[in-house]
Formats: structure tokens, sequence, C-alpha cells
């Protein structure tokens, strides 16, 4: 809970540009994964051990918390490795970590890092709570439990005064947006059996999103799956149940993505922001909820549904094995220079053509994910409409542009 008393925004960090995003667009806390022990090890580009000193500095100008995930399965080799990470993260005011295997809720125990359980544990009811109060003071409760499920345990903690190491009342911390998994609590074991790569390890090769034919072993009939990805869930969403999510008593919304790009981070983050500040100061309307909505669907997603918090079960397949977004990006220029007494970027365009009054975003490792609408630009000093493959572009903006930055028009995703 932030210390305005509002439920805390969580957002996924795959990168500096996705970081920076989520920083921009109001996040209260965010999370990530370094080096190989995450449950995105493959899904995202990931941080270095190098890197934490600069997230780090960056959340704190914001006042942002930070959490690292150490979610795998740890094995006997990867002790040292998690020891470092750990260390790192204290030298460098890291937050917390987010856990699931013993060996490093124990180590983070010892060198006194705040710790949060992950949802691989799989916490369902008020026991277990109560077991992990010993070392943590975040629950990231099961995916599969339903909003009055989380409200009892929420009350149960509160009646029964249970409180985590810090001797602040346990807090409990659900996925509010995202992508779900078939299997419970994430722990699939699909990938691992028909590639031997486990999701377990963060290398999930994500089989589950693919169009499968049924055959009768006995007879060798086949039955093809009509428009339905059997084991693909639509993403979750709960914007359009908000108010409930607080009532019930949950502290922290995660949003689900540390694979997906930049303008999602920031996309998702903005809609969440203004959504948990409206319930706050009751103006959380449908007008409101179905603006949010339209928003949400211009980037990635499989499509929406409440996941099992209103009492559903699962059954919400996704039609189509990837992109549902209404928009797509596409690329057009690299960043060249900044010219910051007059506020003018400059880019060479390197594919697509691109016109005044399109919409573009411009990403980068400092610069996150900015969308503006191109008001006018010149061409090689000469004012222009369009601007193709090879020109030097320019046009004025407000905040700076550097060498590692991308240009992107925003086009209709048909």
């Amino acid at each position: 809970m932030t210390q305005s008393g509002k439920i805390e925004l969580m957002a996924p960090a795959g990168n500096f540009e996705s970081l920076q995003a989520a920083l921009d667009n109001g996040c209260d806390s965010v999370y990530f994964g370094v080096e190989q022990l995450n449950m995105r090890a493959r899904a995202s580009i990931n941080f270095t051990i190098n890197d934490l000193e600069e997230i780090s500095r960056r959340c704190k100008e914001k006042n942002v918390r930070t959490y690292l995930t150490l979610n795998t399965i740890i094995y006997d080799h990867d002790l040292s490795i998690i020891r470092s990470l750990i260390d790192e993260a204290k030298k460098h005011d890291i937050t917390a970590v987010i856990a699931m295997d013993q060996a490093v809720i124990n180590y983070a125990r010892k060198v006194g890092v705040e710790i949060h359980i992950s949802t691989q544990i799989n916490i369902t009811n008020i026991e277990t709570v109560e077991f992990y109060s010993m070392f943590a003071d975040t629950m990231v409760l099961s995916r599969e439990l339903s909003l009055s499920q989380v409200e009892k345990i929420s009350k149960q903690i509160e009646k029964d005064e249970i409180k985590g190491p810090s001797g602040r009342l346990v807090e409990l911390e659900i996925f509010g947006h995202g992508a779900l998994c078939m299997a419970v609590s994430g722990k699939c074991y699909l990938s691992l059996h028909s590639h031997n790569s486990s999701a377990n390890r963060g290398a999930c090769k994500q089989n589950c999103r693919k169009k499968y034919t049924v055959i009768d072993q006995e007879s060798g009939f086949e039955i093809e799956l009509d428009n339905e990805y059997m084991m693909s869930p639509k993403d979750l969403c709960t914007i359009n149940f908000l108010d409930q999510v607080i009532n019930a008593g949950v502290k922290v919304l995660k949003i689900e993505g540390r694979g997906r790009a930049p303008e999602y981070v920031a996309t998702v983050v903005k809609c969440y922001r203004e959504a948990i500040d409206s319930v706050a100061e009751g103006t959380y309307t449908k007008e409101k909820i179905d603006d949010w909505m339209k928003c949400l669907e211009t980037v990635y997603n499989r499509g929406f549904w409440s996941g099992y918090y209103l009492g559903q079960k699962l059954g919400e397949w996704s039609d189509n094995p990837g992109n549902n977004a209404k928009q797509k990006k596409v690329y057009v220029a690299k960043g060249r220079h900044y010219y910051p007494k007059t506020q003018i970027a400059e880019f060479e365009v390197e594919a697509y053509d691109v016109n005044v009054n399109d919409r573009i975003l411009i990403q980068g490792p400092t610069t996150g994910s900015q969308e503006i609408i191109l008001e006018s630009m010149m061409v090689d000093d000469v004012e222009a409409k369009t601007a193709k493959k090879g020109d030097v572009l320019t046009f004025p903006i407000d905040f700076r542009v550097r060498p590692s930055d991308k240009l992107y028009k925003i086009v209709e995703n048909n």
C-alpha cells in the first residue's frame, strides 16, 4: 500500500525502455529480472547485475519501490549466483526480492533483504499466509482465487494481526492485468516435456499458445478444435471491476508483461494509474472504464477476461495464437541528434515513410516510450509533409532524444 493509502501499482520492466515508461506513467513500484534466474529469463532482454545501480537510482528519483524477481527453481550450482545477486540488491537498496525457492528466501532473510512470496508458491489460505509471515511482508496470492476468497484472507490477517518481519501487517498482492497461464500458478511442465526447456526456470516455449488437433488413439479420428486455442487463456483484465479488487483488501496490484514492449507498459500503467486514482476520488465511472478498455485494446493482448476473480471457471480461450491489439508500431527512423536550445530532434529515416499528423512513438533506454502527434517537420532544412527513406528529418519536441532512440509510427492493425 502506498503512502497515500491507495493500492500500490506495480509495473513490469524487461529493459530500460520499459522501466522508464513505467516511471513516466505513474507506477508505485517496478519488478524486474537480472541474469537468468527469473521467470522471464528468455522472454525479455533482462538486466545484468551491473544495471542494479542505475535501476535503483532512477527509481529513487521517483520514490518508486524496486523488486528483484528471483522466483525460479534453484539448483546447487545456482547458489553462488543468488547470493551475489541478493548481496548486490542489498548494496544498491533494492526494496525486496520476489522468491519461491527456499534457498532464496533463506539467504535473503540471513542478510536482511525484504522478501515477497511469489505466486509460484500457490498461496490459497490463511494458514499458508501465517506460515510465510515468518519470512515475508508481502504475499502474491494464487491466481486461481476468487475475490471473495481474497477478501476472507485479508480480513483474517487483520483479525489475527498477522505481521511480517517488518512488524507491519502482511500485505496481499494479486495479478491485475496481462497474460494468464493454463497451469496452476504458472507451474507448467509442458515446455519441459516437449523441448527440455523448463518454464519453472524462466525458459517457457509457450506450447500452450499454439493450435492443436485432438486424435482418438483407438480409431484415429481427428478433431481440429474450431477457432479455439484450447490451452491459451485470454489476458487478465481487472480495470472494469477495480473497485471490487480494492474493497477485497488487496494492497498491491501487479501488471504482467516483462516480455512486452515499452508502449504496452506505458499504456497499461497509465490506464491503471488513472483508474486507481479515480476509485480513490470517487470518480470511477462506466464511461471512464469504457475509455480505458479501448485504450488497453490498442496494445498487445489476447483478448480480455476477468480470470477467476469473479467466480468464473477457466474457459475464456484466445481465438488466435498471438496479438489482438488494435494498433501496431512500424519502425521508421533512428535518432541522430537533439538541439536543446531550440528543442529540435533529428532522425534519419531508415524504413517506412512518415507524414505530418502521424501518431509516432519515440523509444529508448533513457527516453522510455513517448507518444506524440507529428504536427510539423522539416526534411533537409525545408518544411515538408512527408519524409522518406534516406531523409534527415527534424521536428520540435519538448523532451531530449538520443542516438539510441528509435522512431516508430502507429498504424491500425488490420
